[in-house]
């Protein structure tokens, strides 16, 4: 697919992902690549704009991340991001110090808006800061286009060369202004046109699988998640009925999933593949039977998964191609792009079986980030539930039940997962009509808004971008009715987070709380208590186990 690229070089920067992600919004196409990259395969790629992440380094100490200065002279345009911006500095002949003040966090940033970074930016704006080094002397041949009240050269350039260095981190979406910079960057400095679209990626995909495949059957591990179920609507747009999806349901799914992903996907549904429902929760209740160790019950629902759909592909004969709903994160975290290190394996099916024979693997969804892949899925008509799925691990409910898995715990944590996520959804639509103070009168003002009304697409501060509820082993006295009881404990997360790499409990509105704890206890047998978890992350994890 011939599209315009910009390619991010990583030095290490916990934003590597973030800053690609936010380039592909501004619909210019961008990879991720380590400085270890050599500079040949960078001319080969021809990008229209090279950008330099941050990094944990100083540049001025021995073995620091670098790369060859005949990136600054190719001609092609070059944004340095904190360390990036450093280094550019430090290599052409400027000076990088300790900082004599630490700048950290929303730091007000003065702007030069004559320079095509800062057009139609205010001339000052809240932006982003994270730095020990400071440039306390620039390269010949820069000016300094931005400052703050500790930070000298907060921004400088060279317009000549096309060469540019910010000190903040517009990434991120702390910096006010962020994205009109990186947009300023590609369109103004980069002039790209912006022919990423995904439209037009859905097109190609569809063109490119149909003349891949021929008249081959192709095999699919369907979830349910949202990877997994764009990659089989695309793949049925391209090759109907030569496409078999296997839909195992394990029984460690949300309440009513397996039937939802069926209504969609199955015979009744509206796309042309053949679709095979395996209900195996009796056998996967079976095989956890006793165990508590939450590493081994994920390694239990792994080779189950295996086994079972090493049984249904024996069924269907010969495969010539397998589908995996890969994401660009996957293969950034597997190592195979970026300098980040190795997080997970690179195929996310969780292990192949052996005797499948099989041509290839197809990844229609490699180049895409999860925001992208749901845009494709809305391109594709998937209905919006399925699109916006909370995200929902692997092993399923096996690691949001601590201890062992029974079917009495998983219709606990069924049941009160989803009067969890309905009253969500009724808070939000309050707010979203103007409602949401005079329902739920405890709530934060400042963020509720009262009487004012938002559109279906807008939602408000609080609002989480992953909740769910877990059950705890723990049991414990209650009384209900006069009754003495001792039953289990649900525990409530949710969190915001921009990357799912770091993340904040999530402020959800007291009241908002308090009516989920009273329908849990009153309306889920076996629950007499209800805990919010307020942990971050780190140190804990998103879920539970």
């Amino acid at each position: 697919m011939k599209r315009e690229l910009i390619i991010v070089i990583d030095f290490g920067g916990q934003y590597n992902q973030l800053v690609a992600r936010r380039v592909r919004e501004c619909n210019v196409y961008c990879e991720i690549y380590s400085y270890k990259t050599d500079i040949s395969k960078i001319k080969e790629m021809n990008p229209k704009g090279i950008i330099l992440t941050g990094g944990p380094n100083s540049c001025y100490e021995e073995g620091a991340p670098s790369y060859s200065t005949e990136l600054f002279k190719l001609g092609i345009p070059v944004l340095g991001l904190c360390y990036g911006a450093q280094l550019m500095m430090y290599e052409l002949g400027g000076a990088v110090s300790k900082a004599p003040v630490r700048e950290y966090g929303k730091i007000e940033v003065n702007v030069n808006t004559s320079s095509p970074l800062f057009k139609k930016i205010p001339e000052s704006t809240i932006c982003w800061m994270s730095h020990n080094d400071y440039i306390s002397k620039i390269a010949p041949g820069f000016e300094v286009v931005a400052t703050t009240a500790e930070c000298p050269v907060a921004a400088a350039q060279n317009l000549e060369k096309k060469l540019f260095a910010i000190q903040f981190h517009p990434e991120v979406l702390h910096t006010i202004k962020g994205k009109e910079i990186l947009s300023n960057y590609v369109y103004n400095v980069c002039g790209c046109s912006g022919d990423w679209t995904m439209d037009s990626f859905v097109d190609y995909q569809i063109n490119a699988i149909r003349e891949k495949v021929g008249g081959g059957k192709v095999l699919l591990a369907l979830s349910g998640g949202v990877d997994s179920s764009v990659a089989a609507v695309l793949l049925s747009k391209a090759i109907g009925k030569q496409l078999t999806c296997v839909f195992v349901d394990h029984g460690l799914l949300r309440k009513n999933e397996g039937d939802e992903v069926e209504a969609v996907f199955g015979p009744k549904g509206q796309y042309d593949l053949n679709f095979v429902r395996v209900n195996a929760a009796e056998r996967y209740y079976g095989k956890l039977s006793g165990v508590a160790d939450p590493e081994a019950k994920r390694k239990i629902i792994g080779e189950e998964f295996i086994r079972i759909f090493e049984e249904e592909a024996k069924k269907i004969g010969t495969v010539d191609f397998l589908v995996q709903g890969t994401i660009y994160p996957d293969v950034v975290e597997s190592g195979l792009g970026g300098e980040s290190a190795v997080i997970k394996s690179h195929h996310n099916v969780g292990g192949l079986p052996e005797h499948v024979d099989f041509k290839e693997i197809i990844e229609p969804l490699r180049d895409l980030f999860k925001d992208e892949v749901r845009r494709v899925g809305l391109e594709l008509g998937i209905p919006e539930y399925l699109v916006y799925r909370q995200p929902f691990p692997g092993p399923g409910l096996g690691v949001r039940i601590v201890g062992e898995v029974t079917a009495e715990k998983v219709r606990i944590v069924q049941d009160a997962d989803a009067i969890y996520r309905e009253e969500i959804d009724k808070a939000v639509k309050a707010w979203r009509e103007g409602a949401f103070a005079a329902e739920y009168e405890d709530a934060d003002k400042d963020v509720s808004e009262k009487n004012a009304k938002h559109s279906d697409n807008e939602y408000p501060s609080w609002m989480p971008n992953q909740y769910f509820a877990a059950l705890t082993n723990m049991r414990s006295v209650g009384v209900m009715g006069d009754e003495r009881t001792y039953d289990y404990a649900v525990a409530l997360r949710a969190v915001k987070t921009i990357d799912f790499m770091t993340a904040e409990s999530a402020q959800i509105p007291w009241q908002v709380l308090q009516t989920v704890m009273n329908r849990i206890i009153n309306e889920v047998k076996g629950v007499n208590r209800v805990f919010y978890d307020l942990t971050s992350k780190p140190p804990g994890t998103i879920e539970l186990e």
